[in-house]
């Protein structure tokens, strides 16, 4: 891989308070928070305006009121915001040779070998500077030589702005900033940094790689690298995925029923949750089911645009029981998603209580950590392992062919 390479990384400022200010010109200037309106609801997205009082995302709403009385609250629509998406990932496909999109408002463009034509630097700023003009949306960018580095580059130009970090100037760069700005540091890896005295960048370079990798195993190695600016993962070709799924097919036909919904549950769940890893809602819900004469039957029912256990669940349920009436073997069953749209969980929450989402958010934190099968329902434990694989980075399909349960 070169050394000299040029990777962007744009970001949307506040996008779904942008996105509303846009349809409402009042909301300008403003505090202003997206989110459930409801007592027990939870700040999907706020205004710069509303950080001030020190409200952030995934708050709950009441909390937040406390904090800003005088703050704006609209419900959000997540169809908006994916159309708002779309427009500005097209902008951005025909401007560019490649690119990656990794959430509703998040890209990063490489542009290595570019220079020769124009200068990396001002075709990023063109294509800011489009992105603005044809959309009304403030959009920041960091360009480096690598994805960690651009990211947070682009973090320290927000509110719209832009921040070029010279090759071989990425320690220095780095160096006085908090260890909460290394993308994978969350708040439990930082507070235990915190208790080790390590808040600064700076403090993990002048460690030895070895002591970090001790302390912190795998990860520590992983952010004591990002801390040095060093980070070689590509910029994966973006493809919209319009569906996922996953089947299994049974290595003997089964008509243990406790065996099959096991695995249908277990099966139903990690989809669900590949679903909020991708920022990803579901509108169609299909199920599949063949017999051992290879008679093979679907269903599928439109629901509203979801990415939560305890709405789809049930679909997954109803539509097994309506199928599953043979009482023959069973060769194979299937769950897919389609209909899917940019926009995850947090739209999704607008309806929901802040219990459910912070049980979502503690389970997908702990599968992020430790493996997706990490916290399960006890119906799917009997499932063998499912793989450890995110459908929305570019990776091609399926999504986990036929593996034998």
């Amino acid at each position: 891989m070169s050394d000299f390479r040029s990777i962007v990384h744009m970001d949307l400022d506040t996008f779904f308070v942008s996105c509303e200010r846009l349809l409402d010109s009042k909301l300008i200037g403003k505090p202003v928070l997206i989110g459930g309106t409801s007592d027990r609801g939870v700040v999907a997205s706020c205004s710069y305006e509303a950080r001030t009082f020190g409200i952030h995302s995934a708050m709950p709403m009441r909390m937040a009121k406390q904090l800003c009385p005088e703050a704006i609250i609209v419900r959000g629509n997540s169809g908006i915001y994916s159309k708002f998406s779309d427009t500005v990932t097209d902008i951005i496909k025909e401007s560019v040779p490649l690119y990656e999109k990794t959430s509703v408002d998040e890209f990063y463009v490489d542009l290595t070998g570019m220079d020769k034509f124009f200068g990396c630097h001002q075709l990023a700023s063109e294509l800011r500077g489009k992105i603005i003009k044809e959309t009304g949306l403030p959009i920041s960018f960091g360009l480096s030589a690598n994805k960690t580095v651009s990211k947070i580059a682009t973090g320290e130009a927000k509110p719209n702005n832009q921040i070029k970090i010279d090759k071989g100037t990425e320690k220095p760069f780095l160096s006085p900033l908090s260890v909460k700005k290394i993308p994978s540091v969350g708040e439990v890896m930082y507070r235990s940094m915190c208790d080790l005295g390590i808040k600064r960048i700076q403090t993990i370079q002048e460690m030895p790689l070895e002591m970090m990798g001790k302390v912190f195993g795998k990860n520590g190695v992983s952010i004591w690298k990002k801390a040095n600016g060093i980070d070689n993962s590509p910029v994966v070709q973006y493809h919209e995925r319009k569906s996922i799924s996953t089947e299994r097919t049974f290595d003997k036909d089964t008509t243990d029923v406790h065996k099959l919904e096991g695995i249908i549950m277990a099966m139903a769940e990690n989809l669900i949750y590949q679903l909020r890893r991708g920022n990803k809602l579901t509108a169609c819900v299909t199920f599949k089911i063949r017999y051992s004469d290879f008679q093979t039957y679907t269903m599928q029912k439109r629901i509203p645009y979801s990415s939560a256990d305890h709405k789809i669940i049930p679909i997954v349920k109803e539509l097994y029981k309506k199928l599953y009436q043979r009482r023959m073997l069973v060769r194979l069953v299937g769950v897919r998603f389609s209909h899917l749209v940019a926009g995850g969980h947090q739209i999704d929450i607008f309806d929901d209580d802040e219990k459910i989402l912070n049980l979502y958010q503690a389970m997908d934190k702990m599968r992020e950590r430790y493996g997706d099968r990490a916290v399960i329902r006890a119906k799917g434990m009997e499932a063998k392992s499912i793989s450890r694989w995110n459908p929305f980075t570019g990776e091609p399909p399926p999504l986990l062919a036929n593996r034998r349960a």
